[in-house]
């Protein structure tokens, strides 16, 4: 079964469409309190924090984090996950008593669960059996299910199968992220980094640095960008084991990896529906170990530790900060804290996980230390 042509649900697939009255008073009543629950979580929060990443002074260049770890479920992926289940809601394809299942690798799939159970609906999340157990613990806190995957190739057809066997709704962030977002403003994530810079010294950024999971973060970012007409340009670094750069590189759309991505989050075995190529402006391909000796360097510049995906990007962000500095630019540049590195401990902190995997991050972070020492991105 080919996930990626089911685009839209259809009686007798994902989501089963004739077993409720949509006009009926007491699904309409129970249809408006969901929306307005959900909403409502929305005016209950307020806006996640703009970080500075310390640079020297001389060099005329600001680093900034956007830190969507303190959202309520603790990730980049509230957002994303507030506006699919408005989108399913409003589209009638969430129903009362109907589970939402999702494939994911983890922090979406904690989001969806805390929704779920706003709006009173089962829960069900695929992902890899490799997922790390604290997400695992999170989704069940918040009244999910997982169903695990040893295959995480095999994550959509699993999740298309359940929702056929149970009557519920496949939520498909892969391919509803991008649509699912109000790219042009209503406080999307890029709107609010504008809003925050407006009183910085460079208050139209340089560069944007966002990683791509869905590639949904990235198409709103770069969408709004061009709506507002402004010069900041979008960047997307991309982990081993992911065929974005190289779908992105050969303008391929058929581009796929063999296996999946050890930094949780980001990277897909296939190029996602929700992954606009067109809208970014360009892409690195960032090693596992950089990403890793990154954000051991966040908790050492600022005391707070962060997911693998986040090294993704401060990684290509730094190395774009080195390229500012050798033309002799100044500016900003914004790159995001995807999730804590908390939900990591075992893993991206772990020097034994480290060494079961392979990776030395040695060599990385020599480079990081010299870079920041002197300026110049070690060859």
């Amino acid at each position: 079964m080919n996930t990626v042509e089911q685009h839209e649900p259809t009686p007798g697939t994902a989501t089963p469409t004739l077993d409720v009255d949509r006009s009926d008073p007491d699904y309409r009543a129970w249809l408006k309190d969901a929306v307005r629950k959900v909403q409502a979580d929305a005016n209950r929060s307020a806006d996640t924090h703009l970080l500075r990443f310390p640079l020297p002074e001389s060099w005329g260049i600001d680093l900034y984090l956007k830190d969507e770890s303190t959202h309520p479920t603790g990730s980049l992926k509230h957002r994303l996950a507030r506006s699919l289940f408005l989108y399913g809601l409003c589209n009638g394809w969430i129903r009362p008593r109907k589970p939402v299942i999702e494939a994911s690798s983890g922090s979406t799939a904690v989001s969806e669960a805390y929704f779920a159970k706003l709006i009173g609906v089962p829960f069900i999340a695929v992902m890899p059996r490799t997922t790390s157990p604290e997400k695992i613990r999170l989704i069940e806190f918040h009244g999910g299910q997982c169903h695990f995957v040893d295959d995480s190739r095999r994550m959509y057809e699993e999740a298309a199968a359940l929702a056929t066997e149970t009557g519920g709704h496949y939520i498909d962030q892969f391919t509803y992220a991008e649509r699912a977002t109000d790219w042009r403003g209503n406080n999307n994530i890029a709107e609010s980094v504008y809003q925050q810079l407006r009183l910085e010294r460079y208050p139209e950024p340089a560069w944007i640095v966002a990683t791509a999971g869905t590639g949904g973060t990235s198409a709103t970012i770069a969408r709004y960008v061009r709506y507002m007409q402004y010069d900041t340009r979008v960047c997307v670094p991309d982990p081993e084991n992911s065929c974005f750069f190289d779908g992105w590189t050969h303008d391929d759309p058929a581009a796929a990896s063999d296996c999946g991505s050890r930094i949780e989050g980001i990277g897909r075995p296939r190029m996602e529906p929700s992954f606009v190529p067109g809208a970014i402006d360009r892409m690195m391909k960032v090693p596992d170990a950089a990403s890793i000796a990154a954000v051991r360097a966040l908790e050492n510049a600022i005391g707070r530790k962060a997911g693998g995906s986040t090294g993704t990007g401060l990684w290509s962000a730094l190395k774009i900060v080195a390229e500012m500095v050798a033309q002799g630019r100044k500016g900003s540049v914004v790159t995001l804290i995807c999730d804590p590195g908390e939900r990591y401990l075992d893993k991206y902190y772990s020097d034994a996980w480290l060494a079961e995997q392979g990776l030395d991050i040695d060599p990385y972070r020599a480079t990081l230390d010299e870079f920041l020492a002197t300026g110049t991105w070690p060859a």
